[in-house]
């Protein structure tokens, strides 16, 4: 051993004492352990206490159901359904669902969708004032006559831009929907 790397020794020494330590058979990530914060570059310094309330989510399914709408197309925009707001702040992607139920036997062709539309002041004054909707999240279902007066559609994966989202919601068949919404929100 030379004078010039007792540190190292040191650290080979405790990770070698760790590894002895653990019993064979068992995860050490199952038992309490106690976790020893050190600072290094001043870059990365830590101050204060740290600590974890809780497990973390790292995922979190949202529902809006059985949202009435009534036969309205997707360029209507005064005349879509506002369905509610999806809140997303702190997930990083979603996959969207959407189900329903027509309210009698549909005749016409079409589709039924959703259309996330961010809560951001600007973004909604363009929707209100200009019927134009920007940064969306879409989802639609095909709905076909004369079949099963239940729809659902295919799941899409989206990478959310925004903490929050309007919900507006579409219908071009001939009767009245009650649509399910569902967000799978993930990190």
């Amino acid at each position: 051993m030379t004078p010039r790397c007792p540190g190292r020794v040191r650290i080979a020494v405790m990770v070698a004492a760790l590894i002895a330590a653990v019993p064979s058979g068992s995860s050490p990530a199952q038992d309490v352990q106690e976790v020893i914060v050190r600072n290094f570059p001043e870059l990365q310094r830590v101050e204060g206490a740290v600590s974890v309330e809780g497990p973390i989510r790292h995922s979190d399914l949202r529902k809006l159901q059985e949202v009435l709408v009534s036969p309205v197309g997707p360029t209507e925009t005064t005349r879509l359904v506002e369905g509610g707001v999806l809140e997303t702040a702190g997930f990083t992607s979603v996959v969207l669902s959407l189900s329903g139920r027509g309210q009698g036997k549909i005749l016409k062709p079409g589709s039924v969708g959703a259309i996330l539309v961010p809560d951001e002041e600007s973004i909604v004054k363009a929707l209100e004032e200009e019927g134009q909707i920007q940064f969306p999240l879409e989802i639609t279902a095909a709905v076909k006559p004369g079949e099963a007066r239940s729809f659902a559609s295919k799941q899409t994966q989206h990478t959310v831009g925004f903490p929050r989202y309007r919900v507006m919601l579409y219908n071009t068949t001939d009767k009245t929907v009650a649509v399910n919404l569902f967000a799978y929100l993930t990190n």
